[in-house]
């Protein structure tokens, strides 16, 4: 079994979605039942592909039948010694900043004479466009980055390696350029969820970000898990979103609930730092969306967004170490460092309504000589 994107015990309920190699095998599209895998490519052409964007262009009626097919066939023989690969062909990469705790906390350590979220962040899902080429599945080592920072300014290893956990989401169904997506056509693009970790450093982040946002301090890595949940594993997960004021314009208004009952766990270096709450971040999945193509962008398969950095308001519930050690002042106890040091492994593991969602882990390589 591959170290980093491992099977574990995912149950009956949920049923993920992945792409895996058996050993001697070339890879497939297989579900992750118990602590194995169901092999799906004998059943179908598109399950006999090294993607899942096949199967995920097929849309949502193809997505409910495939998934009342496999229920027909969970004890049947599974693999186990496999190997577990990249899931799906990213084809553009957004990430949001969705989490009313998160952007308040990182107003009061940078300005905390400011008021906490500034008018337009209610008013509007704010995201960044990232580098679709450098998300990587679940085991991937994580070289440090260099950039340009402060002190100085001057050219080197990144000094503030951090994480950000996250929860992204996988769309399937693409649309023309120039038209949009409602909230209420969520459940018809959008086919599943992975977890995320948007790794980020720091100190090129906060040198470059003015004016024009992130970029080179976001761009080298973001870690995504092997197996893609389902829409329809989460109907127990939903939940009704945060109260939100002022009410959002037409276009963001959402007649369902999509909030998600998601509880998070952030490990670093073999200990539990931080366990965020999914189920308070500010703005929904389809309301990301809906703004995403507000615009007339177009969708493709493969469309990875991402929710931004989860965090509750406890201490403990922070989910990055921007938060847990507000910027470096109060190391975590047991570390030497506030920031990431090389050799250390980032495990994100998550549960939605007490139903598994697995893990995205990666180990931090030293920079380049």
């Amino acid at each position: 079994m591959d170290l980093g994107a491992r099977v574990t015990d995912w149950g009956r309920e949920v049923l993920p979605y992945g792409v895996f190699s058996p050993e001697g095998g070339p890879p497939r599209v297989g579900v992750a039942v118990d602590d194995g895998v169901l092999d799906l490519s004998e059943l179908d052409p598109v399950f006999a592909q090294p993607s899942l964007n096949a199967f995920l262009a097929l849309g949502r009626d193809a997505w409910t039948y495939w998934r009342s097919v496999v229920r027909t066939m969970l004890d049947r023989p599974l693999f186990r010694d496999v190997q577990v690969l990249m899931p799906f062909e990213v084809a553009d990469y957004v990430d949001f900043y969705s989490s009313a705790v998160h952007a308040s906390t990182v107003s009061q350590i940078f300005r905390p004479d400011d008021p906490p979220l500034l008018p337009h962040w209610t008013q509007l899902p704010v995201g960044y466009h990232g580098r679709a080429g450098t998300v990587v599945v679940s085991g991937t080592p994580i070289r440090r980055p260099q950039g340009l920072a402060l002190p100085g300014p001057g050219y080197g290893p990144t000094r503030k390696l951090d994480v950000e956990v996250e929860v992204g989401f996988v769309v399937g169904v693409g649309t023309p350029l120039g038209t949009t997506v409602s909230t209420g056509q969520f459940r018809d693009h959008v086919f599943g969820v992975v977890l995320l970790n948007d790794w980020s450093a720091r100190d090129v982040q906060s040198y470059e970000y003015r004016p024009l946002g992130p970029f080179l301090g976001k761009s080298f890595a973001t870690s995504i898990s092997g197996w893609v949940v389902p829409l329809e594993a989460l109907g127990s997960a939903r939940v009704a979103p945060p109260v939100q004021d002022p009410v959002p314009a037409p276009h963001l208004r959402c007649d369902e609930d999509w909030g998600l009952d998601i509880a998070l766990e952030l490990e670093i270096g073999g200990q539990v730092v931080s366990r965020p709450p999914f189920a308070g971040t500010y703005w929904t999945a389809p309301q990301q969306l809906a703004h995403l193509t507000s615009g007339g962008a177009s969708l493709r398969t493969g469309d990875l967004y991402a929710s931004g950095t989860v965090s509750g308001p406890g201490a403990d519930e922070r989910g990055c170490l921007l938060e847990l050690t507000w910027d470096g002042r109060d190391p975590l106890p047991g570390r030497s460092t506030s920031w990431l040091d090389d050799g250390d492994e980032v495990v994100i593991r998550a549960t939605a309504a007490g139903l598994p969602l697995g893990e995205v882990r990666g180990t931090v390589l030293p920079a380049l000589a």
